[in-house]
C-alpha cells in the first residue's frame, strides 16, 4: 500500500499493516495517535519526532518506534517512508517507548518488500512469513542515542525548547540555575529528576543530534561547529564520536 493514511486501513484484520508514503521536503504532521504501534523508516531524507518526552532526530536509512496511543508530530525533511503498524498484541516487547533503532540490511530490504505485499495477506503464506520475521528483525534491532529528553517543569521546559532552536555548547548549568531564579544544586538535581541526565550530558546529546539533521541536510562540519559555539571542527568531531561511536566523516559515509 502506498500513499494511504492508517485511518483508512486500521480496520484490516492482519497483525502488519504495511504502507509507503512520500512527502514533500518541509511537510509537517500535526500532533496524532495511533491506535496501532508505528514503526516509521526512512528511506531517504530526515525526520524531526516530537512528543511531550522528548525529540527524535531520525536520519537515513534509520527508523523511529512510535508505541500506540503516543501523541506525536513529525517533522519531514524530503523523507521517502515505509512505515509498519502492528497491533498491539503483537508488538515485540522490547520495544515499549519511543526509540531510534538501527536497520539491519536483512530489515531494511523486508521493509522495502513489505509495501507491495497484500493488505490482507496469506498469513500461513510467502508474505505471513515475511511479516513474522519483520517482527523478529525489529525485536533485534539496537536503540540508537538520537533522542533528546524533554522535562515536564515548565520553566525547564521552556528553557530547553528555546536550547533546542539557538543550540549553544557553552552555555553553562551555572547560567540556567541564574535564569531559573535557583541554586546551581537544586537546578542540577531538578534537570536530572526531569531528564535522567545531567546538564552537561544533554547539552552534548542536544547538540549532537541536533547535527545530525543538518549533516544528513549538507552542512558542512565547520559550519556546524561554528554554528554551535565549538572551538574548532576538531572539537565539535570529537564530541561527535565520543556521542555516537564515529566521527561526522564516517557518519556521511554511511549514508
Amino acid at each position: 500500500m502506498r500513499n494511504i493514511p492508517i485511518h483508512v486501513l486500521d480496520a484490516t484484520p492482519r497483525s502488519v499493516v504495511a504502507i509507503g508514503s512520500d512527502y514533500p521536503d518541509g511537510f509537517l504532521h500535526p500532533s496524532h495517535t495511533h491506535r496501532r504501534a508505528q514503526l516509521l523508516y526512512g528511506a531517504k531524507g530526515v525526520m524531526k519526532v516530537v512528543t511531550k518526552g522528548g525529540n527524535w532526530i531520525v536520519p537515513p536509512q534509520r527508523a523511529v518506534w512510535i508505541p500506540p496511543q503516543v501523541a506525536h508530530e513529525v517533522l519531514y525533511f524530503g523523507v521517502s517512508t515505509r512505515s509498519l503498524y502492528i497491533e498491539p498484541a503483537s508488538i515485540p516487547s522490547t520495544r515499549t517507548d519511543c526509540q531510534v533503532i538501527s536497520v539491519s540490511p536483512l530489515l531494511r530490504q523486508l521493509l522495502m518488500e513489505s509495501v507491495d505485499v497484500p493488505l490482507e495477506y496469506e498469513e500461513q503464506g510467502r508474505d505471513g512469513a515475511l511479516m513474522s520475521l519483520l517482527l523478529h528483525e525489529l525485536a533485534r534491532a539496537t536503540e540508537l542515542p538520537f533522542h533528546i529528553p524533554l522535562p515536564i517543569d515548565p520553566r525547564l521546559l521552556s528553557r530547553c525548547q528555546a536550547f533546542l532552536q539557538v543550540p549553544d555548547i557553552h552555555q553553562s548549568p551555572q547560567d540556567w540555575a541564574r535564569d531559573l531564579y535557583m541554586s546551581e544544586r537544586s537546578f542540577s538535581r531538578l534537570f536530572r529528576e526531569q531528564t535522567t541526565m545531567s546538564f552537561g550530558q544533554w547539552r552534548q546529546r542536544a547538540c549532537v543530534v541536533l547535527a545530525l539533521a543538518r549533516l544528513s541536510a549538507g552542512a558542512s562540519i565547520t559550519r556546524i561547529a561554528l554554528d554551535f559555539g565549538y572551538e574548532s571542527p576538531a572539537a565539535f568531531s570529537t564530541m561527535f564520536r565520543r556521542i555516537l561511536g564515529q566521527s561526522p566523516t564516517a557518519y556521511l559515509d554511511n549514508l
